[in-house]
């Protein structure tokens, strides 16, 4: 390829693996506590070195995360892994630090009223101060935090989201010292042009804090958003082995991009990611069997190149 093309995208990235969480929240078979594990153990092998275990949530409204203290309880002593435990709330990150094992709290702010309603019970800008609140006690605990944005590239409920919205979010949420704040697209409506765009005006905004994306590829564009996003910028990608995933409260969110299927991308364009393509292709067959199905992501069943 040529190398004056692609200057803007970075040699090596970061792959935050979430199949654990967001992977297997919207799922109605529920998994065991011991699979959930093995599948840690199996994306730490493979080479994932930040991984989103759990949530710390109602379990009446997500009843696949209700074992989330035994999760913690099982993680494997690594230095080298940081283990991520999404929160809503205060609540919930007592909940996670309680537990003695998770190393970074994530927050999440939504941008609009109708789906922070939907997800957490409160206003965007409620969800704003929250996200800022959890970044606060994280931090005076000693550990690390970061804040998602939620529908940033579109809402379920309210369409068309506001750029300029998104943006005032990222900067009041970077006040709150961060390591990194993301921009999710929820419901996988999002397109290379709106994530450069967005990705380079937040940029802007926050300075020198790193951005991290969360895509779905509900309608088919979640690499080519991956691929603008590393243009644009970002250096950290949320991915979750086999293409599983999707939000409980959020309507035709459909799964995420695929770990192998970004993986591949990444390795035929020279992009090193940290990650065994071949391993996490056999962490999908091994899934398949647990969730009972075929798995949405593309390259597990075409196959590597060469094979």
């Amino acid at each position: 390829m040529s190398s004056q093309m692609y200057t803007k995208v970075p040699k090596r990235i970061e792959i935050v693996e979430v199949s654990p969480r967001d992977g297997l929240q919207n799922e109605k078979r529920q998994v065991a506590t011991a699979d959930k594990l093995s599948l840690i153990e199996r994306a730490i092998d493979a080479g994932a070195r930040r991984i989103e275990v759990t949530s710390f949530v109602n379990p009446k409204a997500v009843p696949q995360m209700a074992d989330a203290d035994e999760v913690c309880a099982g993680l494997p002593t690594r230095d080298d892994v940081t283990f991520i435990g999404l929160v809503m709330n205060l609540r919930g990150a007592d909940r996670a630090m309680a537990t003695g094992r998770i190393d970074q709290l994530g927050a999440v702010a939504v941008a609009t009223d109708k789906f922070a309603m939907a997800n957490q019970g409160q206003t965007s800008d409620g969800s704003v101060e929250a996200a800022k609140a959890i970044i606060a006690s994280a931090k005076a605990a000693g550990l690390t935090a970061q804040a998602t944005i939620a529908a940033s590239f579109g809402c379920p409920f309210e369409g068309e989201v506001s750029e300029q919205r998104v943006v005032e979010m990222a900067r009041a949420i970077a006040e709150a010292e961060p390591i990194e704040i993301a921009l999710a697209d929820t419901i996988g409506v999002g397109n290379p042009a709106h994530v450069e765009r967005l990705i380079g005006r937040v940029k802007e905004a926050v300075g020198e804090l790193p951005v991290r994306v969360h895509f779905h590829n509900t309608r088919g564009t979640g690499l080519a958003n991956v691929w603008a996003a590393l243009g644009a910028g970002a250096t950290t990608i949320d991915a979750s082995i086999g293409g599983l995933g999707g939000c409980p409260f959020a309507p035709g969110a459909a799964g995420n991009v695929a770990t192998e299927d970004v993986l591949y991308m990444l390795d035929r364009a020279g992009i090193d990611a940290g990650l065994s393509l071949e391993s996490i292709m056999q962490t999908n067959q091994w899934l398949s069997g647990v969730m009972g199905k075929d798995l949405p992501a593309m390259v597990s069943k075409a196959g590597g190149f060469p094979s």
